[in-house]
């Protein structure tokens, strides 16, 4: 019997391999924040003594009624395929709280469910931006926005809001931005990375705006909702003004709020073509969501809310600490933000100044760098988020890691000349 001489074959080059990879991904970046993360889950491995202030993630743990929820899915057998884009019950309990807190009256065919938020704003922006399409973002602004603007082959349209308008996009911003080709406005409030978050009237000042360019649609992403202080009320814009219900898709998730970040489920309201188009994506990606997921956010929407509340007083009390401290640090300046679990602090007090072994700090990338290579914390470089000189910090860790956290950062800021 004839028998084939093997020949083992050379191994790929580096330059070959790159050769085989599509062109769609020279348009986007890994996301900073994860690789924040990684790098110092790296160190810590390491032996580094190292406090990371880069996740955005609740460190208290999944409320018990919720993991029981999930846990009696998985006995009564829950375990198989679902729709598409989310169970019925999941979709009945995201209506009655749309209903019930945001005053907006949804049915069935105008939810989706996806695998976290990023999903839903993926499907969203692939089933809807064509070659040459704008989506205006304000800077600074959630990392992975506009890459995935590049993935649906449009345009990112930055608009840069700074500390001297609390980080929060005006009217007159807006009006100048939008152009023919303008398709979407992105408006996430309370923010990543600043924690600022827009009242109700300045909301409705944006959306006289819009309703002068009946051709843009509005994604708002409220992820951070529930996360807010000091008596503020939150508002989304299809609340405000409900003539642009029938353009707004409302996002929204269980991550943040519910501490289930882990259990991936985002999901979103808007006009029914929209929504069915969503799922037209999502049946040929992800197909649904984890059924057990959906059976424990069934359970997070409709259940006791009162940890909630609880969780905000120490967010409350963590975010005033750190603002507080990080005001002490030479050449810092912390604004105060109205929800999330974010500061923003300006560095532009240090660009220009010597590390103590000889290296200027040029950029805000230079100086988290520092803080790392110098003091063990781990945060995020503004430029990652579109607006320089400025670092995040997630206060979402223990009160005693983020005081010593601010000390390192004070002690690191002193030595600087």
């Amino acid at each position: 019997m004839f028998r084939a001489e093997f020949r083992p074959q050379p191994p790929f080059k580096v330059t070959q391999i790159m050769a085989f990879l599509a062109d769609r991904l020279d348009r986007i970046k890994p996301s900073p924040t994860i690789a924040v993360t990684m790098k110092a889950r790296e160190l810590k491995a390491q032996g580094r003594d190292i406090i990371g202030l880069g996740a955005g993630e609740p460190d208290f743990d999944t409320p018990d009624n919720i993991k029981q929820a999930a846990i009696k899915a998985i006995q009564a057998g829950d375990t198989k395929y679902t729709n598409v884009d989310g169970t019925d019950a999941l979709k009945k309990a995201i209506i009655a709280k749309f209903k019930r807190e945001n005053n907006l009256d949804y049915k069935i065919d105008q939810i989706t469910v996806g695998t976290g938020g990023k999903q839903v704003l993926y499907n969203a922006l692939v089933a809807t931006v064509n070659p040459g399409d704008e989506v205006i973002i304000p800077a600074p602004y959630w990392v992975s926005y506009p890459d995935i603007v590049h993935l649906a082959e449009g345009t990112p349209v930055f608009v840069e809001c700074g500390q001297n308008h609390q980080f929060k996009l005006q009217p007159e911003m807006l009006e100048a931005a939008i152009t023919p080709k303008t398709k979407w406005l992105i408006l996430n409030s309370p923010s990543n990375p600043t924690g600022a978050a827009y009242t109700a009237e300045e909301l409705k000042a944006l959306a006289e705006v819009l309703l002068r360019h009946p051709h843009v649609w509005v994604l708002t992403d409220d992820m951070y909702e529930h996360l807010v202080y000091d008596d503020f009320k939150f508002a989304t814009i299809a609340e405000v003004e409900p003539k642009l219900y029938e353009r707004t898709l409302t996002m929204n998730g269980v991550s943040k709020s519910y501490c289930m970040t882990g259990w991936r489920i985002g999901y979103a309201g808007g006009p029914a073509p929209l929504i069915k188009a969503i799922a037209k994506i999502q049946s040929q990606s992800t197909s649904n969501p984890s059924s057990i997921s959906q059976a424990a956010a069934v359970e997070a929407l409709n259940g006791p809310q009162g940890f909630i509340a609880e969780h905000n007083v120490s967010f409350k009390q963590r975010r005033d600490m750190v603002v507080e401290m990080l005001n002490q640090a030479p050449g810092l300046h912390c604004h105060k933000p109205e929800g999330a679990f974010y500061v923003y602090p300006s560095c532009a007090g240090v660009i220009g100044k010597t590390t103590p072994d000889g290296k200027k700090i040029a950029t805000d990338d230079d100086f988290v760098t520092y803080l790392l290579e110098a003091e063990g914390v781990a945060a995020v470089q503004g430029s990652a988020f579109g607006l320089s000189p400025h670092f995040r910090i997630s206060y979402a860790t223990s009160t005693e890691a983020l005081k010593d956290a601010c000390n390192r950062i004070i002690r690191a800021c002193q030595k600087l000349k």
